[in-house]
């Protein structure tokens, strides 16, 4: 029992940074019908930056919030640049998805180039222990828990009191209807980006400070748990995709408590593959979108 609620303790703080990436990720989906797989590599490129900062001697806190701003930059002209283009030219939601994954591995092997393919680590030591019943916490855990916890509290008022969040509502749920009724869509979705850039490099630093260490591959082996959040969630559905990245969470951890660690991310894509077949529109797909109709 104790190796359970072990597994449970790891598995919600590993679910709240996969949550931030899904959040992100599907936020894009949401907004431009982008399957953007150079996601992956964003999460990749914010890890290397932040441990830049660090090996300069920035706190790995300061360093998160400088990289968030960077990826929030990095984001919007990603789009504007490539993404922008590619759907003013009708190309189609298949071909734009293999785009993202030849953008995916230019960034990777840009990394490569100026990074090597040599291991990476924040080098954190695990600090204070903290004891909630019979779950165990690092203190690194608890405050990524605790910050991804605000910012998706933050996320989901703003989406419902602030005048962009309704945008990005009405936008995600009929674009040309949004259009029409004088909304900038355009402007929207480079809001849109800018804040999926921001917790994308959110939660690359936190993930590298909780993973030993990191190679340029980092953000690739990621993807397919931020996809599997997404999709069993719903994607396009920012609740979908917190509640995904939690169950991912706690689904990778367990079964890497009882069985190889090494295939946890297996778990990940099996219970993907379930709910493409069981429930496509995810958790959260068909209520979610009805209720964003209704509240536009």
């Amino acid at each position: 029992m104790s190796i359970f609620v072990s597994a449970v303790g790891f598995g919600v703080a590993s679910g709240a940074v996969i949550a931030l990436a899904s959040l992100g990720f599907t936020l894009q989906f949401g907004l431009t019908n982008t399957l953007n797989i150079a996601y992956g590599s964003f999460i990749t490129l914010a890890a290397f930056v932040g441990y830049g900062f660090v090996q300069f001697g920035l706190s790995p806190w300061t360093t998160m919030a400088i990289v968030a701003a960077i990826m929030g930059v990095l984001s919007v002209a990603y789009y504007g640049g490539f993404i922008r283009s590619l759907i003013r030219r009708s190309i189609g939601f298949g071909p734009l998805a293999i785009a993202t994954a030849a953008a995916l591995i230019f960034i990777e092997y840009t990394i490569v180039l100026v990074a090597g393919t040599t291991t990476r680590s924040y080098g954190l030591t695990s600090g204070t222990t903290y004891h909630l019943w019979d779950f165990v916490w690092t203190s690194t855990q608890v405050a990524i828990i605790v910050l991804a916890a605000a910012l998706v509290t933050m996320f989901q008022l703003g989406l419902r009191t602030t005048r962009l969040g309704r945008a990005l509502r009405a936008t995600a749920a009929n674009r040309t209807l949004a259009r029409a009724c004088g909304i900038r869509v355009e402007r929207v979705s480079v809001g849109a980006w800018m804040i999926s850039g921001l917790l994308c490099g959110v939660a690359g630093v936190a993930l590298a400070m909780t993973t030993q260490a990191f190679t340029y591959n980092l953000g690739l082996t990621f993807l397919i748990v931020i996809i599997a959040a997404a999709v069993v969630g719903g994607i396009g559905e920012p609740l979908g995709a917190v509640t995904g990245g939690l169950i991912i969470g706690l689904v990778t951890q367990v079964s890497a408590a009882y069985f190889n660690p090494a295939y946890s991310d297996v778990a990940a894509f099996v219970l993907l593959i379930a709910a493409l077949l069981l429930r496509p529109t995810g958790l959260f797909g068909g209520q979610a979108r009805r209720s964003n109709v209704a509240t536009a």
